[in-house]
């Protein structure tokens, strides 16, 4: 695991009463794609234990990600939306959150984390690499969503959703053998 210094940022399960920090990280992004508030303080509701916020030393969230065991693919945690707040000096913060979520998801069971990719966020696919190759898991991408699969409004079109699975390098590897793991190891977006 990388030794990620960032003393001043702690990471935990986020709370419904986070959702509107993390709604405004979503909003100011200008990349992701913004749910209502309500929706933050669901998913903050129902799926705090497989998401987390990243708090500052005076309370203030300054990152996060959003993430969920797939239905019908329990063995899989998907990182849906994750963000860090422009300006913060947390160097290694994303990566760090992916860890979080990686330990995270072992304790439920699971062997693999996917996670989409705008093609052009050429940052977040080379820090997945990185997480990847830290925790010794291959990288697989195929297009999950092209640009035909949203609707086309006029504005400015969805760019595809490439997805990252992220799973153990070798089959007969799933016995503990990756440091940070049991039966196999994970990935995240």
């Amino acid at each position: 695991m990388s030794n990620l210094d960032t003393p001043s940022v702690s990471l935990r399960a986020p709370r419904p009463t986070d959702a509107p920090a993390v709604w405004r990280l979503v909003r100011d992004s200008d990349i992701l794609d913004t749910n209502s508030l309500y929706y933050y303080n669901l998913w903050f509701r129902d799926f705090a234990d497989t998401s987390v916020v990243a708090a500052a030393a005076d309370g203030r969230i300054v990152g996060f990600v959003t993430a969920y065991l797939r239905p019908g693919r329990p063995d899989t945690l998907m990182a849906w939306q994750s963000a860090v707040a422009p300006g913060e000096h947390a160097p290694g913060l994303g990566l760090r959150m992916m860890h979080e979520l990686a330990d995270r998801a072992d304790r439920c069971g699971a062997t693999c984390i996917e996670t989409t990719v705008n093609p052009g966020n050429r940052a977040v696919a080379l820090m997945l690499r990185r997480f990847a190759h830290e925790r010794g898991l291959d990288v697989h991408t195929e297009v999950l969503f092209s640009a035909a699969d949203f609707p086309d409004d006029g504005a400015d079109a969805h760019a595809p959703e490439v997805l990252y699975r992220m799973t153990p390098s070798e089959p007969s590897a799933r016995t503990d053998s990756i440091p940070g793991t049991a039966a196999a190891t994970l990935a995240v977006r």
